[in-house]
Formats: C-alpha cells, structure tokens, sequence
C-alpha cells in the first residue's frame, strides 16, 4: 500500500507550538544581532531566563486566547485577532514582571518592537501554515465501520470540521447526504484501501451480524499487517468530540468507564486542595473590594437582596448549600425550580453584568474554603433536577462522585442545558473528565474559562 502523509489534530497543534517558539526566538536573536533592538541582548548570561520567559508567556496567552485552537487557525481573520491579542499581552506582562524579565530600556520604542516581533513572524508563519499544511491533502484518510445509528453523528460532525478526510463508511444502509457509502456485508475492505488509500480505520461492531463480523475480523487483520491503523469508535468519538460516547451512560457503564488514575493519587488531590485554598482565598478578597461597588450595582439594577443561597447535590449525593450573587428577578421561579437558558429573561440588566463576566459566581469560593466544591468539576445541580434526571438518564448520579467545581469540562463545553437530551450531551462531557482527570486537564479547564469569560460565551 501506498504510504501517505497526514498530520492528526494532536499532531498539527505539536507543530504549531514548536515552530511557533522556534519563529519567536529566531526573531530575537536576528532582531538583536542585525537590527536596532537591544532590549533581549543574546549575550547576556540571563539570556536563557529572558527567552524562556517570553516564551512561556507567549504560549499561556495562547491559549487562552485561541492561538492553538484548530478551528481559529483555519481562519485568517480568527488567525490575526489571537496572534495580536497574544503578542500584546505576551509584551504587556513581560515588561512588568520584576527580576526575571530584562531592566525598562530607556528607549521606549523598544517594547514597540518586541511587540512587532512576537507579532509579525508569527503571522506570516501561520499565514503559511493556513497554505500548506492546513491542506485537505495532509488530513488523515479515514474509514468508519458500523452500524448507521452509531456512527451517523460521527459522520455527519467529521463532514462539517474539516478535519479528517472520510474516504468511505460501511454500514447497513447510507447516511442522508453523506457520500462514500458502502454496504458492510458485500465490500471487500483490503481493495477498498488500496483504492482509496486509507490510513486508520474507525470500528464499532456492535449491533453487526455475527457473520459480518467474523468477516470484518479476517480483513481487519490483513490491514493491521500493512500498517494501517485500526481504533475502535469509542477511541475516536473522544478524541474527536472530548466526551464519551452514549453508550458508556448506559448499562454496563462499568465496562468502559473507570476513575481517572488520578483519582487515588495522593499527591494530585493534595495539590488540588491546596490550590482550591488558595484560589478561594484570593477569590474572597476580591469579592470584598468590590462589594461597594456591587452594592451600589445592585441597589440600581437588581433591586433586592445582592447574596441569594440554593440546594445543590454534592459530592456522593450530600446536599449543601450554594452561595451566589443574585442575577435574576426576585422570587423568579415561584417555589417551581425552573432550569437556567440562554439569555434567560429573568435576568436582570445588573445580573447579565455579573454573568458576563462571572462575578455572580464568586460566593462559591467560600463553598471551595469549606470543602463543599472544587475549583474544577462537574457544576453541582439542584436535587430535584438531579432526581428528574436519574429517572430518565440512567447513571446521571455517577457525575456525583467527585466534588463539584466552580467550573468544569461540560461547563467550558457546554455550558447550558435545558432539554433531556442536553443534559444527558452535557453529562458524558462531566463522565469524560472523571474519566480523564488529570492536572493538565485542570489547567486547560482553566484557560477555557477565562476565554469563556473574555469572549462573552456561554451567555
């Protein structure tokens, strides 16, 4: 077979972060021995602390500001507005951070050029990239095997990302306008890739015919032989959609779920409550400094009382009380809990202020002091929601397991979810991070949600 060249989503981020710190210093360095800007001077012994200084602001900015997020550099107008956005905070905190960063130089234009050299390399880099990589002839050739009711969703979200090149998919009969089908109990799978040239195989054998999958087995073997990768659908659906799939809420949920390794390290939930002491202490601080103002908001805007407390489901199940900044009406649901929508219209004009920008979540630090929440886990939820849901989606009550956090992966996600069938989507994003759990999750969890909070979304 025929050996192709192809970059995976994980792949073209790597390659976006390396060249995108090669690119920034080669520029300092040129910049410095070439042209007028001696701010970074390379022979400096504290060259190496300067340099990896701008570089790991250059990379924490980016992502949060969406620098490495595939589908913004797709986008040449997406691509301009994050490497501005990074350059400028890159340069921004950098002049004032003291001691590691260089002495103010006298002449001010050189921040100035700092700034055009984070900024313009990068950008023709990526212009570049936006040519020659980010090609359909350097996307992965897939095939998908299964039963169209499993892989339909798939399918139909693969054709939209422009992420991966679907070659064909065998199942029992076609998707609605998706081409490539072919049906999975009369193609022979082995001339298929050497026709199409196909690269991995995605496959999910449940609900197959037994004689088809005998048959599926036989050639799947072959193609292992010639290298091509095989992933069962389970595998690729969270890579591709960062949750896990419906079936793993389903019966025998012990089969493919399990907690994160994480979970029983000592260290990592040391570390995790350190953290959330920390956070909330900082978190309350804050919240007392702008008191008067939020009074003052809230006496104008809200009319009524600024803290409000709710019932919310904790960790194995135990209630406790939330603690919010009061965003909607008084007495906006009558005694009948109601869920929260998008742009809901018991918002008050002082409440949307406060949940563009989070602020009415700030009391729950004082749950995190206390032990009731975490800084990152599945949103607690109201018990008489949590009851409604157990009846009609199986398990809901395992997102209980974990302490609930101020933010989470279904939150930066998903963040709202006011149908059936939302909640059980916004419920596999809650069962993919106990199932991923981890500190680097934890930070991007984090970042995610002060682009959340930045770019207005969620709202």
């Amino acid at each position: 077979m025929i050996s192709k060249s192809s970059y995976n989503i994980s792949e073209r981020k790597i390659l976006l972060i390396i060249v995108d710190v090669a690119i920034i210093i080669a520029s300092l360095f040129l910049c410095s021995k070439f042209l007028n800007f001696n701010y970074l001077f390379f022979s400096s012994p504290s060259i190496l602390r300067w340099t990896l200084l701008v570089v790991f602001y250059y990379l924490i900015f980016g992502e949060i500001f969406l620098l490495y997020n595939l589908k913004i550099s797709n986008n040449k107008y997406t691509i301009v507005r994050s490497v501005i956005l990074t350059a400028f905070f890159t340069t921004f905190f950098y002049i004032f951070t003291p001691f590691i960063s260089p002495e103010l130089p006298s002449n001010r234009f050189q921040i100035f050029y700092l700034f055009l050299i984070l900024f313009l390399p990068v950008l023709a880099w990526r212009f570049l990239y936006l040519w020659l990589i980010f090609s359909p002839k350097f996307f992965k050739n897939i095939l998908i095997i299964g039963k169209s009711d499993i892989i339909k969703s798939l399918i139909i979200k693969i054709n939209k990302d422009n992420q991966h090149n679907l070659q064909a998919y065998l199942s029992d009969k076609k998707v609605d306008e998706i081409e490539g089908f072919y049906d999975v109990s009369k193609v022979d799978i082995f001339s298929l890739i050497n026709l199409d040239n196909t690269t991995e195989v995605i496959i999910s054998t449940k609900d197959l015919p037994s004689e088809v999958v005998e048959k599926l087995n036989k050639e799947l073997v072959e193609l292992f032989e010639q290298g091509v990768h095989i992933i069962s659908f389970e595998t690729f659906y969270e890579d591709v959609n960062l949750r896990v799939p419906k079936e793993y809420s389903k019966n025998s949920f012990y089969k493919h779920l399990s907690f994160s390794r994480n979970n029983n390290n000592r260290f990592y939930l040391f570390s995790s409550r350190v953290l959330d002491i920390i956070f909330s202490i900082i978190g309350l601080a804050f919240l007392a400094l702008i008191i008067p103002f939020l009074l003052i908001g809230n006496l104008l805007g809200n009319r009524g009382s600024l803290f409000y407390s709710q019932k919310r489901v904790g960790k194995n199940g135990t209630n406790f009380s939330i603690y919010k900044l009061r965003s909607m009406v008084q007495n906006a649901e009558s005694g009948v809990a109601v869920w929260a929508v998008k742009n809901d219209v018991r918002i008050t004009a002082f409440g949307k202020f406060l949940r563009n920008t989070r602020l009415d979540e700030f009391p729950q630090f004082y749950n995190i002091l206390k032990g009731d929440m975490s800084i990152i886990g599945p949103r607690p939820e109201r018990p008489k929601f949590v009851n409604d849901l157990e009846k009609v989606i199986p398990f809901y009550s395992i997102r209980n397991a974990i302490r609930p956090g101020l933010t989470g992966w279904a939150q930066v996600n998903y963040p709202y979810a006011n149908t059936i069938e939302e909640q059980e989507t916004k419920l596999r994003y809650d069962l993919y991070y106990i199932k991923e759990r981890s500190a680097f999750l934890d930070f991007k969890i984090l970042i995610k949600t002060i682009t959340t909070v930045l770019f207005f979304r969620g709202q």
